[in-house]
């Protein structure tokens, strides 16, 4: 049986498991309802088609020119998006192939135009029901501009017979967000780095091979999760450039894969004691969490590279095999959730008649649970029962009302890591306690069903042996020659 280093997890009564629970909660609140009361995340001006045409040009064919409005770098992204609606139409439901035409312009600060992209032609599929689908006509990731010249024309709808109506909408960030979002993240980036610290001082005292797996993972995971929070961000407001996004969007990939690699690792190694082979124990998950992140770092650093490219790019319309991306990642996705319950499960059978052992696992899954169940609702309210259908990787909507949705996944994130490493850091005391507080090996005959649960003082345990007594003193010889 392998000795670990102590955790507070053991020393914790019910009435503190309780408290945990609570206290994690009301962090959580507390972010969402700062985001309810922060601003919008997308501003929008919107034009009526009508009155961007010249005389005698039908509004089906356009040309239409368009102005943005003044930007800066706090407005981070610019869409442009059109909207059709069919006048009288008793057609129902239809779908009707276009080509869209988009010419680009640049306006400098001392007004001078710049002529950005030659004349780009996209094919894409109107789509009407009760209501038109939304049209992405371009998405720029980074302003090197103040403001932008764009003319747009349709191809295909000359012959339709009923009247259409045009609604093109400018959609940027709102500066005030981007202010808000500065600040969010530089505080979490600052307790990140103060609790990782203090883990890392709560542990300095007891080897690295005594370290128990949790331990070793939440050394692993604080850092990710401070990249994850990017201190590098605010370098997004000075550098017009892709490379500040594609580095957060890398971070946020590599936090969340770590995250389920972390569930895999942890659920198979609390019942696996001794030596975990990388063959046989890592290389079957490291698969697994890897395809799921070479999937959507693919599909990130192809989007960026062909907007660089073409600012009319869209993943969704223009991979050709899309499609078969989704369902290999559906897949993968569906594979991963098998295995972790098939692990779960297993945990459980092997592990409800051992003590610690059974604690750390139900402290785990119940923490982890609450955690999978807000995010479920989070991604209910935020996208739908569409999630999966319309929304393949994680991406930046326009159907934000507010900064709640934004914060409270990062708030979520944040406080989840903020107590697991509260509850697997060694208290204050641990250090005597050590080899008889983690390791099962040593019955507790006499203790009742609550001490033996959350732990109880050994000076109150039957000594099993002399080993213990050796093991205990040793420690004490130690720290008094420090």
């Amino acid at each position: 049986m392998e000795l670990l280093a102590p955790m507070r997890l053991y020393t914790l009564s019910k009435r503190h498991f309780v408290l945990v629970f609570v206290v994690f909660l009301i962090c959580f609140a507390l972010t969402v309802f700062i985001g309810i009361a922060g601003p919008k995340i997308i501003s929008e001006q919107e034009h009526n088609g009508d009155q961007l045409l010249l005389k005698n040009i039908s509004v089906k064919t356009g040309p239409f020119n368009l102005v943005s409005p003044p930007l800066t770098t706090y407005n981070q992204q610019l869409w442009l998006t059109c909207v059709m609606q069919a006048e009288h139409s008793n057609m129902g439901d239809f779908q009707q192939p276009i080509v869209i035409n988009v010419d680009l312009k640049g306006v400098m600060q001392d007004a001078s135009v710049m002529h950005i992209k030659n004349v780009r032609q996209k094919s894409r599929t109107l789509h009407c029901g009760a209501k038109c689908d939304e049209i992405i006509v371009l998405h720029l990731g980074y302003l090197n501009y103040t403001q932008y010249q764009v003319m747009v024309s349709f191809k295909g709808l000359e012959n339709i017979t009923y009247e259409i109506k045009v609604k093109f909408v400018w959609k940027t960030y709102n500066p005030t967000f981007s202010q808000v979002e500065i600040w969010f993240r530089f505080v979490f980036v600052v307790l990140t780095f103060m609790v990782t610290c203090l883990f890392a001082h709560s542990l300095r005292k007891f080897s690295m091979r005594d370290w128990g797996i949790e331990q070793k993972w939440m050394s692993i995971l604080l850092p990710l999760l401070l990249l994850y929070n990017d201190p590098f961000f605010p370098l997004s407001f000075l550098v017009n450039s892709w490379f500040p996004g594609t580095l957060d969007a890398f971070f946020q990939a590599l936090f969340l894969c770590a995250l389920l690699l972390f569930w895999l690792c942890v659920y198979h190694g609390i019942r696996v004691q001794g030596e975990r082979k990388c063959l046989t124990f890592y290389l079957p998950k490291l698969i697994i969490v890897g395809l799921l992140w070479l999937s959507a770092v693919t599909l990130g650093i192809w989007q960026t590279v062909n907007e660089l490219q073409d600012p009319t790019y869209q993943y969704k319309v223009d991979i050709v095999n899309f499609q078969g991306m989704k369902i290999f990642f559906l897949i993968v996705v569906a594979l991963y959730i098998l295995y972790l319950i098939f692990l779960v499960v297993r945990a459980c059978s092997e592990l409800k008649n051992m003590p610690y052992s059974d604690l750390r696992l139900r402290f785990l899954t119940a923490l982890t649970f609450v955690v999978l169940v807000i995010s479920m609702v989070i991604l209910y309210l935020r996208f739908g029962s569409k999630a999966l259908q319309e929304n393949f990787v994680a991406e930046l909507s326009t159907h934000y009302q507010n900064s709640a949705e934004f914060l409270s996944f990062y708030g979520l994130l944040n406080f989840y890591l903020y107590t697991l490493a509260f509850v697997y850091s060694p208290s204050k005391n641990a250090l005597y306690d050590s080899q008889l507080k983690d390791n099962p090996a040593f019955s507790m005959l006499n203790d009742s069903d609550d001490e033996v649960i959350y732990g109880s003082d050994y000076e109150d345990m039957p000594l099993q042996n002399g080993r213990a007594i050796k093991a205990t003193a040793k420690y004490q010889d130690e720290s008094d020659s420090d």
